[in-house]
């Protein structure tokens, strides 16, 4: 494993008695920390039987025996190694401490820490201090502005990804204020909000010649982020330079990081200021700002070295659900794998990411056609292309921009199953994709043999093959 026991790091051979000891001292910590299930103290693996029940295991009981919530507080992951399966317990330091075992209370029995590679109690006056502290102003206790809230959309996103929203969703994903109320995470996740996320593009290296102004908001916010990511891909282009040994294609920014800083700004942003996050486009740079700073109780240094503190755990856990995220602080590592520290500004209220664009790569792509396919992917994300774009235009769009088809063709899919006479307007409308991307799906389902169409365009209905 290369790794030893110390303030962060903790083995189990088995699933414990006291398992939930140890998560609650790593919530209460500064830095959260690891737990894993199958390794010896000396950090060997010997592996794990019938993983999947203790997985299922940890989250009950992770969910019932401590509080408040650790809902998007941790990751299980199921690791291989030698042909041996063991766990990796991920555990991110809470924003609500004191967290403490329920059938003790708020107590020091109750309220354990992490002090070197062990777990100690905390004293009374150090519970006190950190109850005092508490955010008590976190988004799952603000009541929507709206009361009548649908979440078709956020639905779709689930059924998606395989997963089915039961009548009880807003419950379980802690939509609801305590008084039953929905919440400002149901609100942001809802049909129907407030929200505008701006995407704004200049001609040149300053604000002067606003040439776009885009709003990708006023639905789920699951949905906003998706039509950002696809926005930001198609700017995001792949310049080429032919060398005498090799044609090189780059883009002007790694994708990877550029998708992981912009969830990032998503899940991190400061919401209750009612601020939201913004994305530049210059001639010269990206630029990704969201509004609150670092989270509070995390330094410069702990947010470079990776360490988690989610400072909107609800909706960490639904971008987790739907996969756009996929566990906690993988992202930064990402980042810093490509990029220094210094693209990064950090201020008490704004957290600034600036990517500069690679060198200058002279393109074996005509002006002509780098234009055409660069406006007409503009256009049609932005639901402004009419369905007679041209097929050749549309094929080169399609093969510049990775667009996520698979989720989209099952999102479709699933539309397509529950209602044999919705029409393409209504699937646009519920789905955010738009029409000319839309066509294109349906086509593909068709060569796959998914669907078919009996009757006309307007009284027809929709075959599930």
């Amino acid at each position: 494993m290369n790794l030893i026991e110390n303030n962060t790091t903790e083995f189990k051979q088995v699933l414990t008695e006291n398992i939930e000891r140890e998560i609650v001292a790593f919530l209460n910590s500064k830095d959260g920390g690891d737990i894993y299930i199958g390794i010896d103290d000396s950090g060997i693996v010997i592996g794990l039987k019938d993983v999947d029940k203790i997985q299922l295991q940890l989250s009950q009981r992770t969910a019932n025996n401590i509080s408040p919530s650790t809902l998007g507080l941790f990751d299980i992951i199921v690791k291989v190694e030698d042909n041996k399966q063991y766990i990796h317990l991920n555990v991110t330091s809470g924003m609500e401490k004191p967290y403490y075992l329920n059938k003790y209370g708020m107590s020091p029995k109750g309220c354990l820490i992490r002090v070197g590679s062990g777990v100690q109690q905390m004293n009374t006056a150090m519970i006190e201090d950190l109850f005092s502290k508490r955010t008590r102003n976190s988004l799952s206790k603000i009541v929507s502005p709206k009361r009548n809230l649908t979440f078709q959309q956020l639905q779709i996103y689930y059924q998606g990804k395989g997963l089915l929203l039961n009548e009880k969703f807003p419950q379980s994903l802690e939509l609801l204020t305590d008084d039953g109320k929905y919440n400002y995470i149901g609100y942001l996740l809802s049909d129907d909000n407030g929200v505008s996320i701006k995407v704004a593009k200049y001609a040149g290296t300053d604000k002067v010649d606003l040439i776009e102004n885009e709003e990708y908001g006023y639905c789920s916010l699951i949905n906003s982020i998706n039509k950002v990511l696809t926005k930001m891909e198609i700017e995001n282009k792949t310049l080429t330079k032919i060398t005498s040994k090799a044609r090189i294609d780059k883009k002007l920014v790694d994708p990877i990081a550029l998708r992981e800083t912009i969830l990032n700004a998503f899940v991190h942003n400061l919401y209750s200021s009612e601020f939201f996050p913004l994305v530049e486009i210059f001639s010269d740079r990206f630029v990704i700002t969201s509004y609150g700073g670092l989270v509070s109780g995390l330094s410069e240094d702990d947010f470079f070295e990776c360490r988690s503190m989610c400072r909107n755990r609800e909706l960490m856990r639904v971008f987790k659900d739907v996969g756009l995220v996929e566990q906690l602080g993988s992202g930064m590592s990402r980042i810093l794998k490509v990029y220094d520290r210094n693209i990064f500004k950090i201020t008490p209220n704004f957290l600034v990411v600036t990517f500069m664009f690679e060198g200058s790569i002279n393109s074996t792509v005509s002006d002509t056609v780098s234009d055409t396919v660069s406006d007409t992917v503009c256009d049609t994300v932005c639901d402004t292309v009419s369905d007679t774009v041209s097929d050749t235009v549309s094929d080169t769009v399609s093969d510049t921009v990775n667009y996520n088809v698979n989720q989209k063709q099952m999102i479709v899919f699933n539309l397509l199953k529950s209602n044999e006479s919705i029409t393409k307007k209504e699937i646009s409308a519920q789905s955010g994709i738009p029409m000319a991307t839309l066509s294109r799906i349906i086509s593909k389902l068709k060569a796959k043999h998914l669907i078919d169409r009996e009757g006309s365009d307007k009284s027809g209905i929709w075959i599930i093959k």
